[in-house]
């Protein structure tokens, strides 16, 4: 799954006389390009000085994402197992510790974590897991479709839970890039004007895709995503035109898509390609004219195979606790609404007749 680079830049046939044997000295670099050299190397160089420690007869200088060791032919052997272990271990779970390193140059497997559930390993191996039941029947129901919509209130994961496999596709290189969109749809207020290049107009209605991945990935790594395109998030009205393969793509906030926009947005999947539609339809910013694209999507496609629908509700939500009590509040409030409405054209309607 990992793979790492070796380049043997010489082979010094310096012939050192040991105990009536030859060594062969080598020089070789590594180069650590699936996890983020900043965690690798630990605080202040902390756990390259622990594998030099470790590794004594061999001289070891760390550069940016390369690491040149020199020493005998056989040491240098050990040490690229080692570090290639410790570089898958650092890439999956972002993070490595002291004892990790000692484990593995001991030849020991580090303790394992339970692993239920689990997603992928954010930020300083913190575990993301799927918490709630539809979290899970996301995840389950992502290895049997390439397109699923995944409906329901603010707070219950959706996006979250969606960004995290997609960073996981990504690690896992099933994917070779991942692109995040959202409709620049106003939340009941009028902005006005929004100063700045275009990427500064339009950042403020991204952030909580950027949000999201400033907790699974480190952030040198994913400014690295960021400027070589690995990474992409653009509003929707971007995506016209584009065929996106091998791609994971997530549509955010889709219930303020219009009917043309979900379509056009839908048809760009791509092969080898994974779309993950999220939305609330309780919470439309398009105008009272306007029908929701992620609405009539859900009627039009509902028996389509290969696609899935997961309804979240306020069970999901995994925010502060008032969270679930203001949705629950709200939907009170909006079901006797609704059933007074419906009274009342009863009414009239036995009137009439």
């Amino acid at each position: 799954m990992y793979s790492m680079k070796i380049q043997i830049n010489n082979i010094h046939l310096q012939k050192i006389k040991k105990k009536n044997r030859t060594a062969v000295m080598i020089e070789k670099i590594i180069l650590i390009e699936n996890a983020d050299p900043v965690i690798f190397y630990g605080a202040n160089n902390s756990n390259i000085h622990t594998i030099k420690d470790l590794f004594p007869k061999i001289k070891i200088v760390a550069r940016g994402n390369a690491i040149k060791a020199m020493g005998e032919e056989s040491e240098i052997a050990d040490f690229e197992e080692v570090i290639g272990k410790l570089e898958a271990y650092c890439a999956k779970y972002n993070n490595m510790k002291e004892e990790v390193i000692i484990d593995f140059i001991k030849g020991n497997q580090p303790e394992k974590t339970d692993d239920n559930n689990l997603i992928i390993y954010g930020n300083n191996g913190k575990p993301i897991v799927a918490r709630t039941a539809n979290q899970i029947r996301l995840v389950k129901d992502y290895d049997k479709n390439d397109l699923l919509f995944a409906i329901g209130p603010a707070g219950s994961g959706k996006t979250y839970t969606a960004i995290a496999l997609a960073v996981r596709a990504l690690k896992n290189k099933a994917v070779r890039k991942i692109i995040l969109s959202r409709p620049a749809v106003e939340a009941g207020e009028k902005l006005g004007f929004l100063p700045g290049d275009m990427k500064d107009k339009i950042d403020p209605y991204l952030q909580p895709l950027y949000d999201a991945l400033q907790d699974m990935i480190p952030s040198s790594k994913l400014k690295e995503f960021l400027e070589n395109g690995t990474i992409q998030i653009a509003p929707l009205a971007f995506m016209r035109g584009r065929t996106l393969n091998d791609a994971f793509i997530i549509l955010d906030e889709a219930q303020n898509t219009t009917t043309q926009q979900i379509k056009m947005f839908l048809t760009r999947m791509g092969m080898n390609s994974k779309i993950i539609v999220t939305g609330d339809v309780s919470q439309i910013d398009l105008p009272p004219s306007q029908r929701s694209g992620l609405i009539d999507a859900l009627e039009v496609l509902r028996n389509v195979k290969g696609i899935s629908k997961i309804e979240f509700d306020v069970k999901d939500i995994v925010r502060h606790q008032l969270v679930q009590r203001i949705v629950e509040a709200y939907d009170t409030r909006n079901k006797i609404r609704k059933e007074k409405k419906e009274e009342e054209a009863r009414k009239s309607a036995e009137e009439d007749n």
